[in-house]
This record gives C-alpha cells, structure tokens and sequence, in this order.
C-alpha cells in the first residue's frame, strides 16, 4: 500500500514575480496575501492566482507599472508594522503572566494573604505613574486578583510536586523525617519530609507531604498517610534506608507504632529494616530536662511571672531599670517549649539580680533565696551550664547537616562533660564563666561541689543512655565520615578490599581533604569502589532530626494564623511547599500549558487574533 501524499511537501519555491503579479508575499515559508493577509498553505502559482483574481482582481487590476510597485511597497510596510506590534503584544503577555507568577510566590513565601495581590497591583500603578507614566499602562496588564493569585499557587505548588515526583525516581537511596502538630484549628497535621540521594550524589531534601489526620492520631493512622505519600511519589520501599521521629509512642511503639508497622511492610516485601533514629535535638533537649536544680529555676520563674504578667509591675520595672542606666531594658520570660529560652532568662536574670531583688522589695514581696549565697551559687552554675547545653543545641540545628557532623557534636559535649567533672571537682571553674566571677568575690558560702557533681553525673549518664542508639550505629558513620582513618580489619568485608585500595591512594587523600564528603564520594570510581559509594549513599540521606520539620510547623502557625484559620489543607500544602522548598517552579513550562497559549499573529490566523485570544484568555482565569 502506497503512503499517503502530503501536499505541503509539494510546495514550490516561493517567486519574487508573484508578488508583483498576484500581491503576495513569503513569511515564514508560506505565501502571504499583502492585501487580505490570508496564507495559502501550498505555494503554488494556481492557488496564488486563484486567490488574486477571485478576491482581489477587480480592484487592483487596474493598479499598473510604478503606481503597482508603491502600492506594494505601502502594503509590504503595513504587514512589518503589524507583524512587529504582534511580537510586541505577545511579549507584553508573556510578561503580564510571568509577574503575576512571581507576585504569587513572593506572597506564599511571606504567607501574605491572596487578596493582597490587588494592593501590591495598586502600589504598582502607583509608582508607575510617579516616575514613569508613559508605561503606568503595563503594571495594569498585570492580573493579580485573589482567585489569580489563589490559581498561580496552586499550578506552582502542583509544579514543584510534580518537580520531586521526577527527580524522587532517580534517587538511589532515601530517607524519611515524621512530625506531627495541631494546627490553630487544632487539626493534626502530619509532616513527611524526604532526603535522598542520587548516583551523582546530589542531595535532594524537600517537603514530600503534608498530611491533615481529622480523626485519631494513632501509628496506624500516620502509617497510612506515610503509605499514601510512598504512592504518590512512586518511591520505592527497597530504597528507604531511615526513618527519623520525635520519640513519640503513635511513632515508635514496639507493636503499633509507625516504624514498626514499616518494619512489618519491609518485611513482607523482603527487604531490610530501615534504621529508626530519634531526633538528636529533641534527645539533647530532654537531657536538659534532667538536670537537678529545681529550686533554683522556681525562684527564677516566679519572679519572673511576678514582673511580666503584671502591666503596671512589667512597666515599673523597666522605668526602673532606666533610671539606673543597666545593659538590659527588660527581663525575658522562660517558655518551656522553646529550649533555648532557659538559658536566656537565666543569663538575663543573673545579670539583673540585684535589681531584680531591690525591685520585688519595693513591691513588700519576700524572696530570701535572691540574698542566700548558696542559691546564687547554684543559680551562677545552672546559668553556665545551661549556656553549654543551648550552644550544644545550636550546633545541631540547620537544614541539610549530615548524620557524621551531628555525631560528631555529641561526642564532642561528652568529652567536654568528662573535662567539666574533673574541673569542677577541683573547683577550677575556667570554661564557667559566671561561676568564676561569683568565686572572684570570695562569698561567705562554700561552692556546694556534690550537688553541682551530683548534676553533671546525671547529665552524663543521661546522654549515655539516650544516645545509645547512635552509637549501635558509630561504625558505619565513621566509616563514611573518614574511610582513611577506620581500621580495615573491623569493617565489614564488603569494604575491606574497597578500603586497601583507597587507603593508600596518595590522590584520593588529597582529594578527601580539599572537598566536602558528598563530592568526594561522588569523584570515586564506581567500578573500583562500588561498595563505599553505595554506603555513602546510604548514610548521606539520613536525616539526624526533624529541625526541617519544627521549622517547617513554625512556618505552617504564621500561614495558618488565628486570622486565616479557614485557609485548607491543600492550600496550606501548597504555601508551605513554596515556602521551604529548595526548587524554583518552572514558570516556563507553566506559560507553556493550553490555557495560557498565545494565539498566532492575526494574518496566519484571521479568525482569532492575538489581542482578543489574550484578553479572553486573562479573562478566563480570573
């Protein structure tokens, strides 16, 4: 069976003595009437003259000789005028479009509410008109109405998932961190982030879902929305190597909990257990809890909610501090949640002590303990202490930090725990700042040893116990975190050979130390050292904490305030993946959807020009 002709294969070459003969012209490959601006789709003379003599014949047969020629040259400068203006105003619309994106995701970001496109409209025109009032004409082009605003970030947020649905199908190994919180309406709302990395080692960390639970918030009901984001991104469960929580028992219950019931699916696909990590800030933060220096922090609070929750006191108390020309204008409340509050409150109140004492005199209340000397002694080592442990806490805060880094800051604060114990048994207080002023003025009360050892001991032994799950796992961190420093006999055998090559590897050393770990295991040959990349791939995706998560709820509390609580789930989805996201959304392939495509210019396409398709089209979305 023949194939079928096409017949703008047959397609002529365009002749310049057409144009004279018939007024027609070649743009873009196809012969243009200068006088009705209809194409012909095959450039042949018979449909050229067909054409002529049927439409236009009869008026311009009579043009002849130099009158002809000008006639064509004034119908060749009016079909580049409009074929310019179409470009113009095709621009023009890209352009409208393209801000009216970029207006919506600056107001996800900031969680500005979506009505508010219209006053950033209105500053716009305004400004315009200011200093350049010939283009004030433009800004208004411009659609940023509520439900358009509403429209550009749901086809963002739907952008970037689709973004992580792609690049989570190239990953070689992932990881998972599990949050969840009440929002302002009191619905829980479950968060899941994913960390993984792919076989040029690129990290990918991003929002994988934000789940509302309406009912109960047991294991069973997390696992199933931890299921559900599994589906949506099409991933993999044979390359889940951790799962990151808070401790929670709906989290880490032995029968019920999430991780247990991901072993059991595990499991029954026959693939290995992922490692369960409890957060290693929210570790270091119930450490804290233990330590033993209650009275102390009681005074403290008391006299703090004494001044603060009540106004005239708060305001008395900072005319007073005034008066006396102090470094500080107010004291600091503690809040038990925010872990590094206490630290804070007590280093302020510390400082402030004798005015905090002549202060609550003045007001007849009686707080002896603020003139007992043994108290100051222990409120001057719980403030050093404290000091200690927020600085702990900082370091192990940030989004992207490796599990080794992590590691290696809890190792750090045991040995500086051990040198603290030695210390302070001697009474030698070089790394306690404020307890070695205190000892400088020589008070009249002994620094209490045992009980201030007593705290030290407990806190000591309280991050042996918590981070004993870490340390089931030092060997294989350490072997990612230095694989030049490990001894190969006590590695696993799968290395062993890997690591001997490597090891004396004069190139590879240099490399290690002039590069970040992530590069460096990127660079090895993966024919040569297939297993130590593998195991790098694995660790480099576990996530030590859920901080991008407690970040990521803060976020959620200023998007879904008191003042928008009836914002939806999917919406609130959406803000907060533009908020925390680390991709841009493609608002190339965005302009590039049906609804926004720009018509042709009008002498390809009569019957739909530009300018009226554009209108509608901008009129449709709103």
């Amino acid at each position: 069976m023949s194939k079928k002709r096409k017949i703008d294969s047959e397609c002529g070459v365009f002749q310049e003595k057409w144009t004279s003969d018939y007024f027609f012209t070649e743009y873009k490959e196809r012969a243009v009437c200068l006088i009705c601006q209809n194409s012909v789709s095959v450039s042949k003379e018979y449909n050229l003259r067909r054409h002529y003599e049927t439409q236009h014949k009869g008026k311009y047969d009579s043009l002849v000789g130099q009158v002809r020629k000008d006639k064509i040259l004034r119908l060749k400068h009016g079909l580049t005028t409009q074929q310019n203006t179409s470009v113009k105003q095709k621009q023009l619309n890209i352009s409208s479009f393209r801000a009216s994106y970029q207006v919506a995701k600056l107001i996800a970001r900031t969680g500005r509410a979506f009505t508010e496109g219209e006053f950033v409209k209105e500053c716009f025109l305004t400004v315009a008109k200011e200093m350049c009032p010939e283009k004030a004409h433009l800004f208004s082009t411009v659609s940023l109405s509520g439900p358009t605003i509403t429209r550009r970030i749901e086809e963002m947020g739907e952008n970037l998932n689709l973004q992580l649905q792609n690049s989570s199908k190239k990953l070689c190994y992932f990881s998972l961190a599990l949050d969840e919180s009440n929002d302002v309406r009191d619905s829980a709302q479950l968060l899941i982030f994913i960390r993984g990395t792919n076989d040029s080692f690129e990290v990918t960390e991003e929002l994988a879902a934000l789940k509302s639970i309406k009912g109960t918030t047991t294991g069973e009901d997390i696992y199933e929305k931890v299921c559900q984001t599994m589906n949506d991104l099409e991933l993999d469960w044979g390359k889940l190597f951790s799962v990151t929580t808070d401790g929670a028992p709906s989290m880490v219950g032995s029968m019920k909990g999430v991780v247990a019931r991901i072993n059991k699916e595990m499991d029954k696909r026959s693939h290995p257990h992922p490692i369960a990590i409890h957060r290693i800030i929210h570790q270091q933060a119930l450490c804290c809890k233990s330590l033993k220096l209650d009275s102390g922090m009681k005074i403290v609070v008391s006299c703090v909610n004494f001044i603060r929750a009540h106004a005239l006191n708060h305001r008395q108390f900072q005319e007073f501090l005034s008066e006396l020309n102090v470094a500080y204008e107010d004291i600091l409340y503690h809040t038990e949640v925010r872990w590094l509050s206490r630290g804070r409150v007590l280093k302020r109140f510390y400082d402030l002590l004798p005015q905090v004492y002549d202060f609550v005199l003045s007001k007849n209340k009686e707080v002896p303990e603020l003139k007992d000397a043994e108290w100051k002694w222990h409120l001057a080592f719980l403030t050093d202490v404290t000091e200690l442990l927020n600085n702990f806490n900082v370091q192990l805060q940030g989004k992207g930090k490796l599990i080794c880094d992590m590691y290696s800051h809890v190792k750090a604060f045991q040995v500086k725990l051990d040198l603290l114990i030695n210390q302070v048994k001697e009474e030698n207080f070089c790394h306690l700042p404020t307890t070695q002023n205190l000892s400088a003025e020589k008070p009249a009360v002994a620094f209490p040893n045992k009980t201030c050892m007593d705290v030290l001991e407990m806190l000591q032994k309280e991050f042996q116990i918590r981070f004993k799950e870490l340390r089931l796992h030092e060997q294989d961190i350490q072997l990612f975190r230095n694989p030049f420093s490990v001894d190969i006999e006590t590695v696993d055998p799968i290395y062993q050979m890997e690591l001997a090559e490597l090891q004396t590897c004069d190139s590879l050393k240099d490399a290690f130390k002039s590069s970040s770990l992530t590069n460096f295991y990127a660079s090895l040959p993966s024919e040569t050292y297939h297993n130590l990349r593998n195991h790098a791939l694995k660790i480099a995706t576990i996530f030590g904490s859920t901080y991008v998560c407690e970040q990521t709820f803060s976020q959620m509390k200023h998007l879904k305030s008191p003042i928008r609580s009836r914002l939806t789930d999917e919406h609130l989805h959406h803000l907060l993946r533009l908020a925390v996201t680390n991709m841009e959304p493609n608002i190339d392939h965005l302009l590039g959807s049906p609804v926004l495509t720009v018509s042709p210019p009008n002498f390809l396409c009569p019957s739909s020009p530009l300018t009226g398709r554009a209108q509608g089209t901008e009129k449709s979305l709103i």
